[in-house]
């Protein structure tokens, strides 16, 4: 039922990212859980991005992270465009295209924070690093603000696909929980609350991983409509669908009957009446008995 498609990139960038920690913090405590010159005095937990100073974590770092924002941008884009093509619900205004079009913009500038906090390193530029930081955090905090707009929208007018109200409140979820953590992060190390920042860091980091896999259930319905005879239909406006009905039941605007395209009962040469034609009567030669 759910063959391998789009939501693959999703959980190949979430993978990508997970083992990418791990692979770090493994590291560091196989080695005894060393201690640098340039991180804090009583540190003994490590930042991410101490561990990506390293001679051996930086590489790591920036592989795993350029691979999984290219993924997680690919991503953005591909739901664009199935959503254009009905793979998965159109959009029903403009401004539902143009939210769409900011959670993309806002999610290339996260993942360029990302790829050069892991560039410019907390060792040579912590500065620069802190700023690329914020970058990140706040890039895609911004970008899930605008799905869940589009999402909440699409989700009132197309209220019998549940997987977006789902999703709205899914993405919902990690905002607050996200920001409220960023806060967090931010007053431990503004108090110098060090290793409690640092497990906030990888307790951010590890829940971004979730956001990211939360777009699967988003790109599931592409698998139904490969076809295109399965896509979804352009949306009705609902002034539109309530004027049609409306002049369905009382006449069309110059006061006369509705006609269709096809006749009452079945009939296709009633023409649209409502009641089928009769054919005209036909000379038929009387019986002859022999």
């Amino acid at each position: 039922m759910y063959g391998l498609s789009y939501w693959f990139i999703l959980l190949f960038a979430g993978c990508v990212w997970l083992g990418t920690l791990l692979a770090m913090l493994g590291v560091w405590v196989a080695q005894g859980s060393p201690g640098y010159p340039w991180d804090n005095p009583g540190q003994r937990i490590m930042f991410i991005s101490t561990i990506g100073a390293t001679g051996w974590g930086k590489p790591l770092f920036i592989a795993g992270s350029a691979v999984m924002v290219v993924c997680f941008n690919i991503a953005f884009c591909a739901e664009r465009w199935l959503r254009h093509k009905g793979r998965l619900v159109m959009n029903y205004s403009n401004w539902e295209k143009f939210l769409s079009a900011a959670a993309i913009f806002f999610a290339i500038i996260g993942g360029f924070g990302l790829i050069f906090l892991t560039i410019f390193d907390t060792r040579r530029y912590p500065s620069v690093h802190q700023a690329m930081l914020a970058v990140f955090i706040a890039g895609y905090v911004i970008s899930a603000i605008f799905i869940c707009a589009e999402y909440q929208r699409l989700g009132i007018k197309a209220r019998e696909h549940r997987v977006l109200r789902a999703s709205f409140w899914i993405k919902l979820t990690f905002i607050l929980v996200e920001a409220a953590l960023a806060i967090a992060f931010g007053v431990t190390q503004y108090v110098d609350r060090i290793n409690p920042a640092a497990i906030l860091e990888w307790v951010i980091s590890l829940i971004y991983i979730f956001y990211v896999w939360s777009f699967i259930i988003d790109f599931l319905p592409a698998v139904r409509t490969r076809n295109k005879q399965d896509r979804f239909g352009p949306p009705v406006r609902a002034a539109d669908d309530e004027m049609a009905m409306n002049t369905q039941a009382g006449g069309n605007l110059m006061g006369g009957p509705v006609y269709t395209a096809g006749g009452h009962y079945g009939d296709a040469s009633s023409n649209g009446s409502s009641l089928p034609m009769q054919e005209p009567p036909r000379n038929v030669p009387a019986s002859r008995n022999f």
